[in-house]
């Protein structure tokens, strides 16, 4: 019989405790620690534990050969966009997210893609949560159909590596690693050391191999990937499948890849056939019901790695029954709001100290993108100030803490899709060279945030004098 010792493991870090704690002394995180049953082993049984090596011999860097980055097309169109164009012999990918989200729907629809760019080797998918004939019952519905995908329901991590080994598959898919135990270690499957176990011997496999990779994770509560943080330092890949705001689209973003971008997403959306990708994703984002003008709501064209989205921005300023205004934003960092709010008190006259301003983007895309901040000082104005926007207008600039207005990289590329979508006006930041002419689109230059102000006024007096 193996010795054994209780430790507790935080199941955020990893890090352990001789005794329990309420917060975890390594990352801080309270009520992480769990107890766990950890084997005694000796320095010797420790250096020949392992079912598999992956080593080489030391040699010069004039002598290493160098991999070429050929990537293989998986057949999955916004897949291949967000890895960089497909997958590399022994890529290990880690795709996580929420339960039900459809990550064993997309790499199913994955592997049957596959098969024309991988060859006529067999690809082997195995399932610690599902039986056999699940997984079939969803590869029927999804309408794959091949003797090419071999099914394997195993949660034992020795008998998914012999099945590796007589299968000899040109991709791997492990669903998912939270239930799959390594035989040799104490401790229930979906620790925070058996997911570390397990997942160590499956990259030495595939690295060995040349075989790429996928495993599937969990998230917590919190968003965050289920297991340790060292999880993500050993793969090549991590990916983040979620859901926008109504969930009618699921999207894909690269959290880190060492073979491709991390600023590309793709977009899905879930039908009675699987996952379909999402061609005109602006277009879906922002939605189509945009026909009558609206306070408080302003567009702009954002970029996602090469794609560009129109998003629709939404700000609300409303009486405040607080002592102090609430300030709230969905989509856009707070502390970026907080700034934009002060440079407008400050720079274009408006009265918000008591006022709540809620800040929201449309379609539940987290935006880095700075173009971002003349939609929402424009929207906020708007709300503010009961001014009606354009369905046609767009507003595309970043808005620095002195309100003034900054030209966004790409812009005559912004302009160009604008035009495309039926936008007929653009309010952007005076050009240093010459103004860039887009047909059927009428260019406006607002320096700073009063300029903005007065040019949204002088629109609706405009507009006004029109219907008189």
């Amino acid at each position: 019989m193996p010795k054994l010792k209780t430790v507790y493991v935080c199941q955020q870090c990893g890090a352990g405790s001789p005794k329990w704690m309420g917060q975890c002394p390594s990352c801080e995180a309270w009520n992480s620690l769990v107890e766990e049953a950890q084997e005694i082993v000796s320095k010797a049984a420790a250096r020949s534990r392992g079912l598999t090596e992956f080593s080489s011999e030391p040699v010069k860097l004039s002598q290493a050969a160098a991999a070429a980055d050929k990537h293989t097309p998986t057949g999955v169109g916004e897949l291949d966009r967000v890895l960089g164009g497909g997958i590399l012999p022994g890529q290990v990918i880690l795709l996580a997210g929420p339960p039900g989200i459809g990550k064993s729907t997309l790499l199913l629809q994955a592997a049957a893609a596959a098969r024309a760019s991988l060859g006529s080797k067999p690809l082997l998918y195995v399932s610690g949560e599902e039986s056999l004939g699940q997984v079939s019952g969803r590869a029927a519905r999804l309408g794959v159909k091949s003797d090419s995908i071999y099914l394997l329901s195993e949660t034992n991590l020795a008998r998914v590596l012999e099945a590796f080994a007589k299968v000899k598959p040109a991709l791997l898919v492990v669903d998912s690693i939270q239930t799959v135990y390594h035989p040799d270690f104490a401790g229930s499957a979906g620790t925070v050391g058996q997911i570390r176990e397990c997942a160590g011997e499956l990259l030495r496999a595939a690295k060995t191999a040349g075989v790429p990779l996928f495993i599937l994770g969990h998230v917590t509560k919190e968003g965050s990937l289920a297991g340790p943080k060292v999880l993500e330092h050993i793969v090549d890949t991590v990916l983040y499948f979620d859901s926008e705001r109504d969930h009618v689209y699921r999207i894909l973003r690269a959290h880190k890849n060492r073979f491709g971008p991390v600023d590309e997403i793709g977009i899905f959306e879930m039908t009675e056939r699987g996952l379909d990708g999402v061609p005109d994703a602006g277009r879906a984002l922002a939605g189509e019901e945009r026909e009558a003008p609206c306070a408080g709501r302003a567009f702009t064209m954002v970029f996602e790695g090469s794609r560009p989205l129109l998003l629709e921005v939404q700000a609300l300023a409303a009486r405040s029954y607080y002592p102090y205004p609430r300030r709230a934003a969905t989509g856009m960092e707070l502390n970026r709001v907080q700034m934009l709010i002060a440079a407008l008190e400050k720079r274009a006259g408006l009265r918000l100290d008591d006022q709540d301003v809620f800040a929201s983007v449309q379609g539940g895309i987290k935006v880095k993108d700075p173009v971002i901040d003349l939609a929402f000082c424009a929207a906020l104005i708007s709300s503010a100030l009961d001014i009606p926007l354009r369905p046609d207008e767009a507003f595309l600039g970043e808005v620095g803490i002195l309100a003034q207005t900054y030209p966004a990289p790409l812009l005559a590329r912004r302009l160009t899709e604008a035009a495309r979508l039926g936008f007929r006006r653009a309010y952007v930041p005076p050009f240093k060279g010459e103004k860039p002419k887009v047909k059927d689109l009428e260019i406006i230059s607002v320096p700073d945030a009063s300029a903005l102000r007065a040019a949204l006024e002088k629109a609706t007096a405009a507009s006004k004098g029109d219907k008189k």
